[in-house]
């Protein structure tokens, strides 16, 4: 029997899951605060720990790391709200397993627990290669007949076998990490580390740190020597994602080390030699960000050695389907279950949704459908609010398209529910429901397209981000 450990400082948490797991199997230990958990992991000696990332007496990441220190090999599973989507991200980066969010799924914590106790049980397999493997898997990439994929394809097989420095442009969640994999994959590096940085979740204070590393007491918090990203990946290749968003100093930092291939850590004296293949993505123009003063020209002129243009999957929709069907065959296998497709309908609303959030959005919609459903395919019931609400909404205005003046019905609006009548009137409740849609569809256009960076999506709306909370928590986008 495996035990786990619980520590939320919410006692409805803590008594809704020790039922749960317990009725499942498992034999569960409760704690409400960090340092209880500490002294839990030691006496219980748990084979998992789920862990709220709002404590009373520390946060997650901070637990997290004392949690490592006492068992450096323990599954840490992370229970976090929406509104720390983003923060829990950056805490599975920092070792942790996978994160949860509320309101649960009661299969998806089962599903996630299975997979943490089997991958963390294999024998003979390192953290580094579970973590190599989690990786790899994330981020395969598919390849259909389309004149797009045929495209990537020629242009991964050009660049890879050289050590030219890559640029790939593209939206958040299209793949760009994905095509970098392929072309280490390919090439003659790849026996060597491939190591991902995110630009865009990392502090101005710390990139430099993170990047090039530090030497112990060189600043505030630097108890010990720390490698960075760059030794990491010597041999192999370097990813730096939104590479945009590296702080001006930093960008003349990494300019050096492309240049003579040698780096000095944070605050210290010596210089080591580095040979890495630098790949970089951007979801904004590096020319753009030159022209506002934000990105070096120098340092884009010795990383376009090579540019790959990953289109959106709202531009791609012959792949929308094909790239569908696979996540799903990847996700029945994951589950256990005997999925054949999609239904029709669905289909047509896959083809007919947007996709902001692009491939990653796609393959997380087809993991929770799988998730929901029980029948031979995947149908309507299975798909979540957001795209049944866009979907809705398209079939009102085009119902309304069709419609001729002067029939005896009443005209729909684009919102369901709502009816303008032959007289033409349209009540002030009814154009308030309206205009909330709009702005609901807006907010998460915003999001998606930031990575829910609340920050980044309300300079784009182009109010404060005190005033975007307000409107996520009104729409009850908090809860998703």
């Amino acid at each position: 029997m495996s035990k786990i450990l619980v520590i939320d400082d919410d006692n409805d948490i803590i008594v809704l899951l020790k039922r749960f797991l317990t009725k499942h199997g498992y034999e569960v230990e409760t704690a409400f605060t960090g340092a209880q958990g500490e002294k839990l992991i030691e006496s219980f000696k748990p084979d998992l720990v789920m862990c709220d990332y709002r404590l009373d007496d520390m946060d997650g990441g901070t637990l997290l790391g004392k949690i490592k220190e006492l068992n450096p090999s323990l599954p840490v599973i992370i229970i976090t709200g929406y509104s720390d989507l983003r923060t829990a991200v950056k805490v599975v980066r920092m070792g942790a397993f996978d994160y949860i969010t509320k309101p649960f799924i009661p299969d998806e914590i089962l599903y996630i627990i299975n997979q943490a106790l089997t991958t963390q049980g294999e024998p003979g397999v390192s953290a580094e290669t579970r973590v190599a493997k989690t990786k790899n898997s994330a981020y395969s990439y598919l390849f259909s007949n389309s004149a797009h994929s045929k495209y990537l394809q020629n242009q991964i097989s050009l660049v890879a076998p050289t050590d030219y420095s890559v640029i790939i442009y593209g939206e958040s969640g299209a793949g760009k990490e994905g095509i970098a994999r392929l072309i280490h994959d390919k090439s003659k590096r790849s026996g060597k580390p491939f190591v991902a940085m995110d630009c865009g979740a990392i502090s101005k204070d710390l990139a430099g740190s993170e990047l090039f590393g530090h030497e112990k007491g060189s600043f505030t918090g630097a108890v010990s020597q720390k490698i960075g990203h760059f030794e990491m990946a010597n041999g192999g290749t370097l990813f730096l994602d939104e590479v945009a968003n590296l702080p001006y100093d930093t960008q003349t930092l990494l300019l050096r080390v492309l240049q003579e291939k040698v780096l000095r850590r944070i605050g210290g004296n010596k210089e080591t030699a580095v040979d890495v293949r630098i790949i970089v993505a951007s979801n904004e123009r590096l020319t753009e960000s030159i022209q506002r003063g934000k990105f070096r020209e120098d340092l884009y002129h010795r990383l376009n050695e090579f540019g790959i243009e990953l289109l959106p999957l709202r531009k791609r929709k012959e792949d929308i389907v094909f790239f569908a069907n696979h996540f799903l065959k990847e996700t029945t296998a994951e589950l256990g279950k005997s999925l054949t497709g999609f239904d029709p309908e669905v289909e047509d609303i896959f083809l007919s949704y947007p996709w902001h959030g692009n491939v990653r959005e796609l393959k997380n919609v087809i993991k929770r459908a799988a998730l929901l459903s029980n029948g031979d395919k995947v149908g309507i019931k299975s798909l979540p609010f957001e795209i049944l609400n866009h979907s809705q909404l398209e079939f009102n205005i085009s119902e309304n398209e069709n419609m001729q003046p002067g029939n005896d019905a009443n005209f729909h609006s684009p919102v369901a529910g709502d009816q303008i009548t032959r007289s033409g009137e349209f009540s002030k409740p009814k154009l308030k429901k309206a205009a909330m849609e709009a702005e609901y569809e807006m907010i998460m256009v915003a999001l998606t397209k930031t990575n829910f960076n609340k920050s980044k999506a309300a300079e784009i709306l182009g109010i404060d981000r005190k005033t975007l909370y307000n409107k996520m928590k009104q729409m009850r986008m908090a809860d998703k």
